[in-house]
C-alpha cells in the first residue's frame, strides 16, 4: 500500500491492539473476552500491518509460521483437558494451583491455559489463510 499515513500508524496501532487481544485473553475466564475474540483482535492487528507494510514483514514479525502456531495452541489446549484425566477428575475440569513468585500468590488455571490455547489456535489459523490471501492478492 502506497499510503503514508497507514505505513505510519500500523506499527503504533497493531502494537496497541496486540496489547488489548492479550487483555481479552487475560480477562476472558471471568468477563466476555477469552482466547476466541483475543485471538482475532491479534489477527486484525496483523493483517492491518500486512496491508501497510506487505506480507513478508508479517511473516518476519510473527517468526514462528503460522500453523506452528496454531499447532502449539492446540497442543496446549489438548495438555488442559489431559490434566483433569490425570488427577482422576472429569474430562476439562477447571483446576488451579497458586505458586508464589517473589511473594505475590499468582493463581494459574487450566481454564487459562485452554484459552491461551484457543487464542493461538485462532492466531495461527487465521493469520495463514490471511497471510495466504494477502500473497495472492484476492484479499
Amino acid at each position: 500500500m502506497k499510503s503514508i499515513i497507514l505505513r505510519t500508524v500500523a506499527p503504533f496501532l497493531t502494537g496497541l491492539m496486540i496489547l488489548f487481544s492479550i487483555f481479552v485473553l487475560l480477562r476472558g475466564h471471568n468477563a466476555p473476552g477469552g482466547g476466541f475474540i483475543g485471538g482475532l483482535i491479534a489477527v486484525s492487528a496483523l493483517a492491518i500491518y500486512g496491508i501497510a507494510h506487505g506480507v513478508e514483514t508479517v511473516r518476519r514479525a510473527i517468526f514462528f509460521h503460522p500453523m506452528a502456531i496454531a499447532g502449539a495452541g492446540l497442543f496446549a489446549a489438548t495438555v488442559a483437558g489431559l490434566i483433569s484425566i490425570v488427577v482422576r477428575v472429569p474430562f476439562m475440569t477447571g483446576l488451579w494451583i497458586y505458586p508464589s513468585v517473589l511473594g505475590v500468590e499468582i493463581p494459574l488455571s487450566t481454564v487459562m491455559l485452554f484459552d491461551t490455547g484457543v487464542y493461538l489456535v485462532v492466531i495461527g489459523a487465521i493469520s495463514s489463510v490471511a497471510l495466504s490471501l494477502e500473497e495472492r492478492g484476492g484479499a
